[in-house]
């Protein structure tokens, strides 16, 4: 938990505490007073329950961390391009609505977050470019939502072309809380990362991405009855 989020369920838990011990209902000084010591002991250990429930995870600054990969059948230079396009990002990530390049390291990312922010601008800055092996990035200070992020380009094992690893790490709104709504309401990045990836693998492979449109449901076409309701 970030400290800011801390300190607000400590209060509120205090709160409830002192409420808890001023009511003349037993029924509310044990509800009030149970629930005011269970924030109080949250705030004390710094982690959501219900973040640790849902496996979000978080570093010891109170960020949001998100990882995964994905093993592509593609060389690492080709696949490198593609990510080091960072105006073409969005057509990779489903969230990002633009990357505007404004010079060799700055940029201006603009997300689709949860409702009800809208949209997201921020500025970034490559932080590391190694090409074939490393791109990172990270928000400059006064961003609407700090992050930073890496994605590596490994061989994969037994010559099977390379392993595409993403990290990132942000401070969402309302802090762990705002990140358990966000994944309650399939907003959380860790679960569009998974499809991003999965679906830059399927393009990358197969040349497109695959698609029911326009294909059969594998159901013979009925003829259509003449007028005596027979079939033709």
């Amino acid at each position: 938990m970030q400290p800011l989020e801390r300190s607000i369920t400590g209060a509120v838990g205090a709160a409830l505490a002192a409420a808890g011990l001023r009511s003349r209902s037993g029924l509310e000084k044990l509800v009030l007073g149970g629930l005011g010591a269970g924030l109080i002991a949250v705030a004390a250990r710094g982690q959501n329950p219900l973040a640790t429930a849902l496996k979000i995870e978080q570093n010891d600054d109170g960020e949001t961390v998100v990882r995964d990969a994905v093993t592509i059948g593609q060389p690492a230079g080709q696949l490198y391009a593609i990510w080091r396009d960072l105006a073409g990002l969005p057509q990779l990530m489903t969230h990002l609505r633009s990357v505007e390049v404004l010079d060799d390291k700055r940029s201006r990312w603009t997300v689709q977050a949860p409702a009800p922010l809208g949209t997201v601008s921020w500025e970034a800055e490559l932080t590391a470019d190694e090409p074939g092996k490393r791109i990172a990035w990270r928000s400059l200070p006064g961003a609407q939502i700090e992050n930073s992020g890496e994605v590596l380009f490994r061989p994969a094992p037994g010559d099977r072309g390379t392993e595409v690893v993403v990290r990132l790490t942000y401070r969402p709104p309302g802090g762990s809380a705002g990140a358990v709504i966000a994944r309650m309401f399939n907003e959380e990045p860790s679960q569009q990362l998974r499809d991003d990836l999965m679906r830059f693998k399927r393009e990358q492979e197969l040349g497109h991405a695959p698609t029911a449109k326009g294909q059969s449901s594998g159901r013979a076409a009925l003829t259509p009855p003449n007028k005596r309701g027979d079939l033709v």
